[in-house]
């Protein structure tokens, strides 16, 4: 949530950012409630002061046994009126909230404008292109051939748009996760948490994927639960409506979660197999920090995910988004994408935002600083990295001519000495 006197002070700017994001909110409705409020609050504060100012004098009349009636009287209606101008306050306040939840955060300086994913910027590219003396096949032909990936199984259980892992299949899963998490936690410094698969709306509106993006995701009706789109929500929560001491900073979480999508209108070839599912698995950071420093921890955070991806050797690309493919929440954001040479595409893996104070004033996160200075701390996330598209790459890359695959050197204390999933 932008500051409202950013909003009020710099509406141009902000009319900007939205233009930019192709993401709109009425903001003369804003201004004008905003400018209501501001109008009442000092008639408030006078007839307060009026009423204490008169409250001594009507306590210095009947000390001394003098008529108060006039005065009592005249608090009557000052009372009155205290109470018809609080009652307009307590009814602007959640409006001024609900319009300022939909204004979008502003692009970073520095960020590319442009309105798709077309003009998105390619920063860096790491790894070659491995060549294949045959055809390699798609991961929908490859794994199932292996008994790996059932699709047909997850349909009966689910529907289309889920995989159920069976075998070195389940296997290969969890040891990309167990070696994601254990080296954010030996290496890079994270401190894991495993939080809970649901959280209610608040903490989801905190993080801001409501009120924009509620269709996009799975709803619990009967509590109005949301099962997490990414483990950001839960664990960005973690110290909403706190104010932690400048000493605790900077503070660094990894999570394994189950992630939940609906993808509404998602359909045709992005698709099939493990391209774009309702359910996966994903190790995410995310990052508490000061204001000053948080772009440079953005730059870490992105080489944390880069490291990942470094140890499996997976060719990848990064790009940094243009304006029109921030989200709405974001000021600057990378994505990472990894090339899949069965099915001849690059599919994003990790996106790291930093969302500067936007989210910490949704979820009033703050911190105390050295001179006792009160402040919205600066969050930032990262996928660390997200499946099922690592497993989709891993398995058409790594895979042989006869049908199996090869396992990376990294993962194999985790596949139990594994060294090929031969089905």
């Amino acid at each position: 949530m932008l500051d409202i006197s950013i909003i009020r002070d710099e509406t141009d700017k902000v009319r900007k950012a939205m233009e930019e994001k192709a993401d709109f909110a009425d903001v003369d409705a804003l201004l004008k409630l905003d400018e209501e409020r501001r109008g009442i609050i000092p008639k408030v504060e006078k007839l307060r002061a009026r009423r204490n100012e008169v409250s001594k004098q009507i306590n210095e009349l009947k000390k001394k046994k003098q008529d108060a009636g006039a005065l009592i009287e005249e608090m009557r209606g000052v009372g009155g009126q205290i109470k018809e101008l609080e009652e307009k306050l307590r009814d602007l306040e959640p409006m001024i909230r609900d319009l300022q939840l939909l204004v979008p955060n502003i692009p970073a300086e520095g960020t590319p404008v442009g309105k798709d994913e077309n003009d998105n910027v390619e920063v860096k590219h790491w790894g070659e292109r491995k060549e294949f003396t045959f055809t390699p096949q798609a991961h929908w032909d490859l794994g199932p051939q292996l008994g790996i990936l059932d699709f047909e199984a997850a349909a009966k259980i689910a529907g289309s748009g889920f995989c159920l892992y069976k075998g070195d299949g389940a296997l290969l899963e969890r040891a990309l996760y167990n070696f994601m998490l254990d080296l954010h936690i030996e290496e890079h410094g994270y401190t894991e948490v495993f939080p809970p698969f649901l959280t209610n709306r608040d903490a989801i509106t905190g993080t801001g994927q409501l009120p924009k993006l509620e269709e996009d995701m799975y709803r619990c009706d009967v509590d109005d639960f949301f099962l997490i789109p990414t483990a950001e929500v839960p664990v960005t929560n973690i110290h909403r409506d706190e104010i932690l001491s400048h000493e605790d900073l900077p503070i660094y979480y990894t999570a394994y979660t189950a992630c939940f999508r609906r993808e509404a209108g998602a359909y045709g070839r992005d698709t099939r197999g493990l391209m774009r599912v309702h359910q996966f698995d994903k190790v995410e950071m995310v990052k508490f920090v000061r204001p000053e420093t948080s772009y440079v921890e953005l730059e870490t955070l992105l080489q944390n995910a880069e490291d990942v991806l470094q140890r499996l050797g997976i060719e990848y690309r990064i790009l940094q988004l243009c304006t029109g493919e921030l989200s709405f929440a974001a000021a600057k954001c990378y994505d990472i994408e990894i090339w899949a040479p069965g099915i001849q595409r690059w599919l994003e893996v990790s996106s790291c935002s930093n969302f500067t104070d936007f989210q910490a004033r949704r979820a009033n996160i703050r911190f105390r600083d050295e001179n006792g200075k009160v402040q919205f701390v600066h969050t930032l996330n990262g996928s660390g990295v997200a499946l099922a598209r690592l497993v989709l790459v891993l398995v058409e890359m790594y895979q042989r001519e006869d049908g199996t695959i090869d396992v990376p050197e990294v993962l194999q204390p985790y596949m139990r000495g594994k060294k090929i999933i031969a089905g």
